[in-house]
């Protein structure tokens, strides 16, 4: 009896039997119904093993006396009400009863186990699926992205090719109108041959009348020396603020037909016109100008926001680039009105386009700078490889960009533009376009960002640009502003590098020729008295 009752102790029926309710407990919202209903089998057939030792020892008690001495008499009239006959009935031994309880327990502990296992594995299984979905889901964001960036780049590159043809076709119509202005200034020149040999053939005459020498009288000269060059930068029309509307663009054609008449026989679209040269010699020593002084200012301004060296010089290149597209828009514009203006009224042996190029030299103010400058920040404000602190725009840079309006569609306005090249970061580093930066890795071939654009006229290259290069075309900071000198000028026609910049001398670029401060002030000093001669010829 007592070593029946130790070994029901150390089995841990009853521990076995609290555990199964508790698990029970915790599944049973989860599990279906045919599984609640095993569950509930397994508790009662182990509560009944387990009740049937209780019985058999109740009944061992019984038999040596006690309490229950009268014998399972006494027992069956207590606790027959609750159980039933079929507790007493058991064919089974009391050690054979304990061995199927231990064992039935032993086999619920390994099936916990199992179930135990099984249940992890899910888990990782469930978490290596979604790890998987996750990445699934970036790669396809990066695929999304390449997309998106191969379509902006197909649609910059078919803009870029219309742009390309449509400048084509403009200088094609250029050439022809600089060639009549060009006629039409050496006509004006032979009148003043004429004038001055009228007035020596009457100074001949009277001296003659009078009885003395024509030597005693030598004649003055008939046009008045051009002023000194100023020392600052040349002057330039003032533009107008407000839009031009088509009214006043066709009153001032009908008053430049009024008073200047046709073109001479010097077409406007000559290259050799002096007008258009001396012009251009002007723009491009503004160009100068402003990447040594202008463009140090705007990088102060942008230093004073946000302090990345390389991501201003990226603005700040961007910025020429919008500019310079702003103005080539606005003066196609304009000079399809003028056009459109010209052919109701055009009448004589020149071209339209001849009238139009003369039209366009004599009114190289009527455009809307605002208009230009808010379209450039607007095309800032587009570019998403470009940064400013949150709560910056790009109207900081308004002076900046106002001059490179200006500038711009003065080049545009030109019998034969002049325009600023597009580079792009990683591109093959050209060095008849640019020169290195002094901060570049000299070794390297592709260009990690652009600092100044190049000028160009058609295929020749007026003024070289400033890139600097990396290796593999990566772009770093640096601490201190551009210290580089301006850009090196370009001879069109021989393909030979000048350098052309204010202030300091500059370094030479590779593959050009080197030239003195001096050379240069004589050389703007003669252009600047060169276009103001020929606009006092002019008026």
């Amino acid at each position: 009896m007592a070593e029946s009752l130790r070994r029901l102790v150390d089995i841990g029926s009853f521990s076995i039997l609290q555990e199964k309710l508790e698990k029970w407990s915790r599944d049973y919202r989860r599990n279906t119904s045919d599984e609640n209903v095993a569950t509930a089998c397994e508790i009662v057939e182990l509560n009944a093993r387990v009740q049937g030792q209780l019985f058999k020892l109740l009944s061992l008690c019984a038999s040596e006396g006690g309490l229950y001495g009268t014998g399972a008499a006494a027992i069956r009239s207590r606790l027959l009400p609750l159980l039933g006959h079929g507790f007493f009935a058991s064919g089974l031994s009391s050690d054979a009863s304990l061995s199927v309880i231990a064992d039935a327990a032993n086999r619920e502990r390994e099936l916990g186990d199992v179930r135990r296992s099984y249940e992890q594995s899910l888990d990782e299984l469930e978490a290596e699926l979604g790890k998987f979905k996750a990445e699934n889901e970036d790669i396809r964001a990066e695929l999304e992205d390449t997309k998106q960036e191969l379509d902006r780049q197909s649609r910059a590159s078919a803009s870029e090719k219309m742009f390309s043809e449509a400048e084509i076709r403009d200088l094609k119509l250029k050439l022809s109108g600089s060639e009549a202005e060009n006629d039409r200034l050496r006509a004006r020149v032979r009148v003043l041959d004429d004038y001055e040999r009228q007035v020596r053939h009457l100074r001949e005459e009277v001296a003659i009348l009078q009885g003395r020498p024509p030597s005693l009288y030598p004649p003055p000269p008939l046009l008045p020396p051009p002023p000194p060059p100023p020392a600052s930068r040349p002057r330039t029309p003032t533009p107008k603020e407000a839009p031009i509307s088509d009214g006043e663009i066709a009153e001032s054609v009908s008053s430049h037909l009024a008073y200047h008449g046709r073109p001479g026989p010097l077409s406007p679209l000559s290259p050799h016109d002096p007008v258009q040269r001396s012009r251009q010699q002007t723009l491009v020593a503004r160009f100068n100008d402003a990447f040594s002084v202008s463009r140090l200012e705007a990088m102060e301004t942008l230093r004073r926001y946000y302090d990345d060296q390389v991501n201003n010089q990226k603005i700040v290149y961007a910025a020429v680039l919008e500019a310079f597209s702003a103005a080539k828009l606005a003066f196609r514009a304009f000079k399809s009105k003028v056009r459109s203006q010209l052919l109701i009224s055009h009448v004589g042996p020149d071209t339209l386009e001849e009238a139009v190029q003369d039209y366009i030299n004599c009114h190289t103010d009527m455009f809307d700078l605002h208009l230009m400058v808010q379209d450039a920040i607007r095309g800032l404000t587009r570019n998403y490889r470009l940064y400013l602190p949150p709560g910056i725009g790009y109207d900081v840079l308004t002076p900046f960009l106002r001059e490179m309006c200006h500038l711009a569609w003065g080049m545009s306005a030109l019998a034969h533009p002049v325009d600023a090249a597009v580079g792009y970061d990683g591109e093959l580093f050209d060095e008849f376009r640019y020169r290195r930066s002094y901060d570049s890795e000299f070794s390297a071939t592709l260009v990690s960002h652009h600092i100044w654009p190049a000028l160009v006229q058609g295929t020749a290259v007026l003024v070289k640009g400033e890139a600097c290069t990396r290796r593999g075309g990566y772009s770093s900071r640096s601490r201190s502003a551009s210290r580089s000198a301006s850009p090196a000028r370009v001879n069109g026609a021989a393909g030979t590098a000048r350098s052309s910049g204010a202030g300091r001398t500059p370094r030479a670029p590779s593959g050009g020729n080197k030239q003195q401060p001096s050379a240069r002030a004589d050389l703007g000093s003669t252009a600047r008295t060169a276009s103001t001669s020929l606009s006092h010829y002019i008026d």
